[in-house]
């Protein structure tokens, strides 16, 4: 069991996008091509360190968490189901993006909520549950039920994953956790950096299927989608 892939569900933006080269830059790794990437000029002199953890995941935002695959299911069952589900007709979620701080590390986050994309995210977390492996001890373990609500340990529970539904916050992750003293000078030199693409409004259009092989790989993206828009 150790070694047995992993599949999530994430927004990730196109790879020809402003936004997909700024964020894979600066993790210092494209999760399209599994390819590293040099560092911007002007990052602090420990930024591989300041980005170890999100470079693991690639640039993008959770919709459906990671997940070894139930006993009965496929990889290309999964490659099928994402591109049905990209399929149906949906209100496509459009947020203005801005660089901020949460819950300790910085992502781009939208700047006010989307109900459209809290819903995508909720249809993503139930209708590829199907294909989630029942959490371990160990899985459970990891989470740290201790420290969450009690709603986020029903949705750990139910779905394997804390974060989903009203608990859920559409984040793409740019750094580890950081202390109270270094963020905001890291958060003020990142959102000058973005603001130089010059990005106001994102559309969140697609839906990506990042697979990691195995638990010393990082994850890469096998099969991209477009959103069918109503």
């Amino acid at each position: 069991m150790a070694n047995t892939p992993r599949y999530a569900i994430y927004y990730a933006p196109s790879p020809d996008s402003a936004l997909h080269r700024f964020g894979s830059a600066l993790l210092g790794y494209d999760a399209v091509d599994g390819d590293d990437l040099p560092f911007p000029d002007g990052v602090t002199p420990d930024w591989r360190e300041v980005t170890e953890d999100p470079r693991k995941y690639g640039f993008h935002a959770t919709l459906k968490a990671p997940t070894a695959l139930a006993d009965d299911k496929s990889e290309s069952d999964l490659l099928a189901a994402c591109a049905a589900f990209a399929g149906e007709a949906r209100r496509i979620p459009v947020i203005e993006p801005v660089v901020d701080a949460i819950s300790g590390f910085i992502a781009v986050i939208p700047a006010k909520r989307s109900d459209e994309l809290q819903q995508l995210a909720a249809d993503c977390v139930t209708e590829f549950d199907s294909f989630r492996a029942p959490l371990t001890p160990e899985d459970r373990a990891r989470r740290k039920p201790e420290r969450l609500t009690e709603r986020q340990r029903d949705y750990l529970g139910r779905w394997g994953y804390p974060y989903v539904m009203e608990e859920f916050r559409f984040h793409m992750t740019l750094t580890g956790r950081l202390s109270d003293e270094r963020r905001g000078p890291i958060v003020a030199q990142l959102r000058e950096r973005f603001a130089a693409i010059d990005l106001t409004r994102l559309s969140i259009d697609r839906i990506a299927l990042f697979k990691q092989a195995d638990p010393a790989s990082r994850f890469r993206i096998i099969g991209s989608w477009p959103l069918r828009a109503t």
